[in-house]
């Protein structure tokens, strides 16, 4: 897919958010069902059959996760070296500053269903088109919120036609970029890391990778500090 088609596909599809409608794009770890308004919101949460206990994630990129996520110099060098160093897509649970000018008219609602207990998740380094869309999302000062494009726990799907109708129905516009990068037979999406205490909430693409490079290079053991759910059954 050539550069200037990856940013008309992405102007295209923020000029159908931003109308309130609904996205299918692929991702280098799973197609995605996007969207950034409470209606959006609510329509993939029930095409997908999700609880509300689950929520969306944020598109992001290096600029965006040091404006909005609130961590330390050390995790700031951890998304650097995962994402930018090692090329590898991650994404990240931190805290997050609320008044960032992009949350300006993000509804209540969506805001709510986007975050968890204080904390945002945000995505980087999912593809060339998830990194453009970021980058004009910025540009625009309006967020892109989603999930992977699947009935919930059914597993991430790496094509357009094998997402579940129900979903593709929910859907505005779509976008078909052929498989996924990192499709694989786990049904894996992507990795999600905690910043606050490096436990793992979601194995995905590349985590034995990722593990690697966060023993490696800052002498932190994923596998060791274990899961959430891991730690949870502990309490």
């Amino acid at each position: 897919m050539d550069d200037l088609n990856i940013v008309k596909d992405a102007s295209r599809v923020l000029d159908t958010i931003n109308s309130g409608g609904v996205g299918i794009i692929p991702l280098d770890v799973a197609y995605a069902v996007i969207g950034n308004s409470e209606s959006a919101i609510k329509r993939i949460f029930s095409a997908k059959n999700r609880s509300f206990e689950k929520p969306s994630g944020m598109f992001s990129n290096w600029d965006l996760f040091n404006e909005i996520q609130i961590v330390g110099q050390r995790e700031r060098d951890i998304v650097k070296c995962i994402t930018i160093d090692n090329n590898l897509p991650m994404s990240s649970v931190a805290p997050f500053l609320h008044e960032h000018p992009i949350f300006k008219e993000v509804d209540s609602f969506v805001l709510k269903n986007s975050s968890k207990s204080g904390t945002i998740d945000m995505l980087m380094n999912a593809g060339d088109l998830h990194n453009e869309m970021t980058k004009q999302s910025l540009e625009r000062n309006t967020p892109v919120f989603g999930s992977s494009a699947n009935t919930s726990l059914q597993g991430s799907k790496y094509k357009l036609e094998d997402i579940e109708e129900p979903v593709r129905k929910a859907a505005d516009i779509e976008i078909d970029y052929g498989i996924s990068k990192y499709h694989n037979v786990q049904g894996r999406s992507s990795s999600i890391i905690d910043l606050r205490d490096f436990k793992t909430i979601r194995v995905g693409v590349c985590y034995e990778e990722i593990c690697r490079l966060f023993k490696l290079n800052f002498s932190i053991d994923l596998i060791e500090i274990g899961t959430a759910e891991e730690r949870a059954a502990l309490k």
